[in-house]
Parts: C-alpha cells; structure tokens; sequence
C-alpha cells in the first residue's frame, strides 16, 4: 500500500485540481485573480515545493519537483527531491506511482479528485458546486481566499490559495489529521505547449499494479 508520503502527495494532487476551474467571480481580490486564471491559462508548467507540518508543529523533510497541467483534468505532479513520486493524470485514469515500493495505483478521476486541492487548480468543473468560498485577509503580499469542502468526506478541512499577478503561488491544505500542507509554485509558464504524451505514464516492468474501481 501507499506510504504516508505517498498519500500526502496524492491528497496535493487529488488536492490540487478543482479550484481552477469554472467558477462565479468573487468580491475579493483573489477571487478576481482566481477567474482570470480560469479563463485565461488552459496549460502551465511550473515548479514547487511542499512542506507537510504535523498539528504539534513538526515538520517533515521538503519536498521539490515540477508540475504540468491541461484543461480539463490532465496534470503531473512530479516529485524529485528528496525521494521520487508521481501522480499523472491523462483526465480520464489517475496514476500514483512510488518508485521505491515499486507500486502503481490507478482509479477513475472522478472518484479519485472529487471535491479536492487538484480539482482547484486543474479540474474543469464548477467549483462553486463543490466548495464554499470565502476572502480572506492579505498577508505575504498575497491575496488570499479559503474554500472549504461542502461534503464532510473530502479527507480535509479547507485549503487556502495565495495570489499575485493573476498566478496562485501558495497553497495551504489543513487536511482531517490536523495537518497542514504549504505548497510554493514558481516559474510558472502559463499556456505552455506541452507534448501529446505529456500526461501518459507506462510504469517499469515488475511493478505491482493496484486498481481501483
């Protein structure tokens, strides 16, 4: 089975894609810059870094890697450092894959994102139908806003995203264990031309393949 770490990072990714879809604009600040992404970048790649704080203030080892993504649903959250793991979606299967177990695991994207952080920054569906969404004071020079799962099962509480010039650039998840998730994107390229098989994965041989329905 997937490790901590794993799960971690698949919460990101099943974290990191509905709040970049189709929504009603906002009062704040935020909100606006939220709709402008929206509307106008339909492809980005970038880098990140993502750091995991347990709710007794302990932090885990940072992590680092790249990530690319395209409306609607596709997206890959590739980490490189410390250890490797990847999470890709092609908008139709979702792949987790952990070199150091040697395991894939792959589900629908339906059920794998739902109402979750993936869904709000790659998704394409309504996020106003999956979250409630709320402006928050700036702060770090950022313009913030919190959206807050409506179901009770999404697996966290809410995740607030930081803007600036129109670009989330930070991300912070508390998630059902009281642990918080800050994830950091740079150098974003917004409508980058990615390749055709941007998005596919073939795991190694040897590899153990979980699915599920």
């Amino acid at each position: 089975m997937m490790n901590e770490a794993g799960r971690s990072v698949a919460r990101w990714c099943t974290a990191l894609t509905l709040v970049l879809s189709g929504l009603p604009a906002l009062a704040a600040d935020a909100g606006a810059q939220l709709q402008r992404f929206v509307s106008e970048v339909s492809s980005a790649t970038g880098r990140f870094t993502q750091q995991v704080a347990t709710g007794q203030g302990d932090a885990r080892p940072q992590q680092a890697g790249e990530f690319a993504f395209q409306r609607p649903g596709k997206f890959r959250w590739h980490v490189v450092k410390p250890y490797e793991q990847l999470v890709v979606s092609n908008g139709t299967v979702l792949r987790q894959y952990d070199p150091d177990l040697a395991q894939l695991t792959e589900g629908p994207v339906d059920q794998s994102i739902g109402a979750s952080p993936a869904a709000i920054l790659f998704g394409s569906g309504r996020l106003d139908q999956a979250f409630d969404l709320t402006p928050l004071a700036d702060r770090d020079g950022l313009s913030w806003l919190r959206a807050r799962p409506k179901a009770g099962d999404a697996g966290f509480a809410h995740v607030d995203i930081g803007f600036a010039d129109d670009l989330p650039k930070r991300l912070e998840l508390l998630d059902a264990f009281g642990q918080t998730t800050r994830i950091t994107l740079s150098d974003i390229v917004v409508n980058a031309t990615l390749a055709d098989d941007a998005f596919d994965f073939e795991p190694p041989p040897d590899v153990d393949v979980v699915t599920m329905q």
